[in-house]
C-alpha cells in the first residue's frame, strides 16, 4: 500500500512540470493574445526604444527572460518577440538573443516532458519489438541529422520539435546544439525583418512573415535540409547493398 501510494506521489510530481506548463499555455492564450501583438509592439516602440538606450544590459536580459519564457510556457507571441529581438538590437547581435532565448525555452520543455511521460515512453520503445523498434533504432543511428531536419523545415511546429526528442532519448547536449544552431536560418530572417520595422513603422504597414517561403530564403533552406538527410539516405543505401 505504501509502495503504491508512493509510486502514485512520484508519478504526479513527475507530471507538474509539464502539466505547469500545459496550464499555462492555455490560461495565455485568452489573456495574452493582445498584448503579445504586432500592433502592440508599434504602439510601445519608442517607450522600448528609450528603454534600451537608457539600460542596454537590462533590455537584454529582461528580453531573453521573457522570451525565454514565452518558449517554455508555449505562449502566443513567439513570433513578434523575434521582431522585437531585431527592432532593438539589429539583425546582430539580435539574432544572437533571440536564439539564446529559444533555446533555453525549449530546453525546459523539453526537460519538463522527458521528466513527466519521455523517459517511460522512451524505455517503452527501446523494448518493444519489430517495426516500432526498427524506427527507434532508425532514429537514434542519425540523431544529430534527425535534429537539424525538424529545426530546419518550417512546416514542424516548434513546439513539436521540442517534445518529439524528449520520446527518443536524445542526450540534453545535443537536443541543446541542434536547437541552437538548426534554428539559425530562421532566427536571422525573422530578426532581420524585425531589424527593418522602423520603416514599416513609418509607412503604417505590417511586415512580410511570410519572406521565409519565398524562393530566396526558402531554397537554401532546402538545401541545408537536403544536407541535413544526407547522412541518412546514404546509411539508407549502404543497408540496402550490403555495405
Amino acid at each position: 500500500m505504501t509502495d503504491t501510494t508512493e509510486t502514485d506521489k512520484t508519478g504526479i510530481g513527475r507530471m507538474l512540470p509539464i502539466l505547469l506548463i500545459g496550464t499555462v499555455a492555455v490560461a495565455g492564450a485568452f489573456t495574452l493574445k493582445d498584448y503579445l501583438t504586432f500592433q502592440a509592439l508599434a504602439d510601445n516602440r519608442e517607450a522600448l526604444l528609450a528603454f534600451r538606450d537608457s539600460n542596454y544590459v537590462g533590455t537584454v536580459l529582461g528580453f531573453i527572460v521573457i522570451y525565454t519564457l514565452i518558449v517554455a510556457f508555449s505562449l502566443p507571441g513567439a513570433t513578434i518577440a523575434t521582431l522585437t529581438g531585431g527592432f532593438l538590437f539589429a539583425t546582430f547581435p539580435g539574432a544572437l538573443f533571440n536564439m539564446t532565448a529559444a533555446t533555453l525555452g525549449a530546453t525546459a520543455i523539453f526537460m519538463a516532458a522527458r521528466w513527466g511521460f519521455g523517459e517511460k515512453l522512451g524505455a517503452k520503445l527501446e523494448a518493444s519489438d519489430g517495426m516500432v523498434k526498427k524506427i527507434k533504432d532508425g532514429i537514434d543511428e542519425n540523431q544529430w541529422s534527425m535534429l537539424f531536419l525538424i529545426r530546419l523545415v518550417p512546416a514542424v511546429p516548434f513546439f513539436v520539435a521540442n517534445l518529439v526528442p524528449s520520446f527518443l532519448e536524445v542526450p540534453l547536449r545535443r537536443f541543446m546544439i541542434s536547437t541552437f544552431f538548426g534554428i539559425i536560418p530562421g532566427s536571422v530572417v525573422y530578426t532581420s525583418v524585425g531589424a527593418g520595422l522602423g520603416a514599416v513603422f513609418e509607412r503604417g504597414e505590417t511586415p512580410n512573415l511570410g519572406i521565409i517561403f519565398e524562393p530566396q530564403i526558402i531554397g537554401p533552406i532546402i538545401g541545408l535540409c537536403v544536407l541535413a538527410a544526407l547522412p541518412i539516405l546514404i546509411k539508407a543505401v549502404r543497408g540496402k547493398q550490403g555495405l
